[in-house]
């Protein structure tokens, strides 16, 4: 296994590389020992502990309110314990502002649970613009963004847009449908269903404005993904 790094301090832990964030929904538990064995730190939000034991491995932090974790007092001495009282926001939501990582995986947050799956994306709503963020379910993966990206899947391969706030875009090259001069927004116009012309694209929104936007692609693509960023991130 890969040694991972990990600072801690009495606010936040900070992690160097991939952190995986793993709540109670439905989790692919091949895609979760793949993000392990490619040096992802796993926490588990609350009940995603129990998860990561599933799956054969160990979370390094459990953070939450603790109150659907199984048997929390079997972990003290084992693990990195937070408990969070707060009830203002989810176990999710409290594993980001309790953590710092170039790059989050969150695995179990969409699915199973429509309130949660709306709480999930208000809280990357409120994180996109400090860290990259993918949200990851059964089918698809959706990465928050606040600016220019580029990507390449397969010619005609689905590319959705979604608009977590207003947001205009200047250009997009590689799509079927320009966003050239585009305005996206909840309850008003999304980007549902585009396409890449012949794989290679890249997206541009506004310079300035830094509105959260998600990029919707087949799950496939999560790991080319996540070198993407830690690759970017490392520049």
């Amino acid at each position: 296994m890969q040694e991972r790094s990990v600072h801690t301090s009495v606010d936040t832990i900070a992690f160097e590389g991939l952190l995986v964030i793993v709540g109670g929904g439905a989790v692919n538990l091949d895609v979760l020992r793949e993000l392990y064995l490619r040096g992802g730190h796993l926490v588990g939000a609350d009940s995603g502990a129990d998860t990561i034991v599933a799956a054969g491995l160990k979370p390094e932090a459990i953070i939450g309110d603790f109150d659907s974790l199984s048997e929390p007092l079997s972990w003290l001495g084992k693990t990195r314990l937070m408990q969070i009282a707060e009830q203002e926001t989810t176990d999710f939501e409290k594993a980001l502002y309790s953590t710092r990582a170039p790059v989050t995986v969150a695995l179990g947050m969409t699915g199973k649970r429509f309130d949660h799956t709306l709480a999930a994306l208000d809280a990357v709503t409120r994180y996109a613009s400090r860290r990259s963020i993918i949200l990851v379910d059964e089918e698809d993966l959706a990465l928050a963004l606040d600016r220019t990206f580029s990507f390449a899947v397969a010619p005609g391969e689905r590319v959705s847009v979604h608009p977590l706030a207003p947001v205009t875009f200047w250009r997009s090259d590689g799509l079927k449908y320009p966003l050239d001069a585009v305005k996206l927004a909840p309850g008003v116009r999304t980007g549902t269903s585009n396409s890449a012309d012949l794989g290679p694209f890249t997206i541009v929104p506004e310079e300035g404005i830094h509105a959260p936007w998600l990029l919707i692609l087949d799950r496939h693509h999560l790991m080319a993904l996540v070198d993407k960023l830690l690759a970017e991130w490392g520049k």
